[in-house]
């Protein structure tokens, strides 16, 4: 019995010094390492992004956008200092209220403004909609309540978004809510990626673990 136990409880004192070496907690120093992906968001600054600081805080480890306290004038956006072509990109978002969305592939404007591919977050119409911003609308439509089966309202949800030259499929929680493929030239092939709070009533996103692989 003694051996059978042993190599466990090496184990358990191997997963322990992780635990105090690193402070990760024991359920995040068991998680295994995607491979390829590396994280977009370091969980404790905004480096690598930009956007209004009336909107956009880091707090306990997650990006937190909000209009609870400053009214925005128009659709603003955190946005990477990076631009990325093909890729796959995961992470994990909590809508409180009306309307969010991540920008791929997009362009930065004037005053955190952006337009561009989105994969759409709403709290009910248009979660899992790809939509371009300040563009052509509405790319791929869903079906609301096929879509609202699969998505944990008021709870933590994964976003998967795939873009491979003219392919682009979106994912929440495994559950594949478009599968679109470009056919027009005007289709962006690159840019930046972006975080969207939406002009109207105060409202709250969160978004952690955002981690990307590259493609080709």
């Amino acid at each position: 019995m003694t051996m059978h136990l042993r190599p466990i409880y090496v184990s358990l004192i191997s997963a322990a010094a992780v635990v105090l070496a690193t402070g990760l907690s024991a359920a995040q120093a068991e998680k295994p390492t995607e491979e390829g992906f590396v994280p977009l968001f370091d969980g404790k600054t905004l480096s690598g992004w930009e956007g209004d600081s009336r909107f956009w805080s880091v707090k306990d480890g997650v990006i937190v956008g909000s209009t609870d306290q400053a009214k925005a004038e128009h659709n603003t956006f955190l946005c990477s200092t990076k631009r990325y072509a093909n890729f796959v990109l995961k992470l994990e978002f909590k809508l409180r209220n009306h309307n969010s969305g991540v920008q791929i592939r997009s362009e930065r404007m004037d005053d955190f403004i952006v337009k561009g591919y989105q994969a759409d977050m709403a709290e009910k119409r248009y979660m899992g909609i790809l939509y371009e911003e300040r563009g052509r609308g509405i790319l791929a439509d869903v079906n609301p309540e096929e879509v609202a089966k699969h998505v944990k309202s008021g709870d933590w949800n994964e976003y998967t978004i795939t873009c491979d030259g003219p392919h682009i499929r979106l994912e929440i929680n495994g559950f594949t809510t478009v599968d679109y493929e470009e056919k027009d030239a005007v289709g962006a092939k690159e840019g930046i990626i972006a975080l969207q709070l939406h002009q109207g009533p105060p409202m709250q996103v969160e978004f952690r673990n955002i981690r990307i692989r590259e493609l080709r």
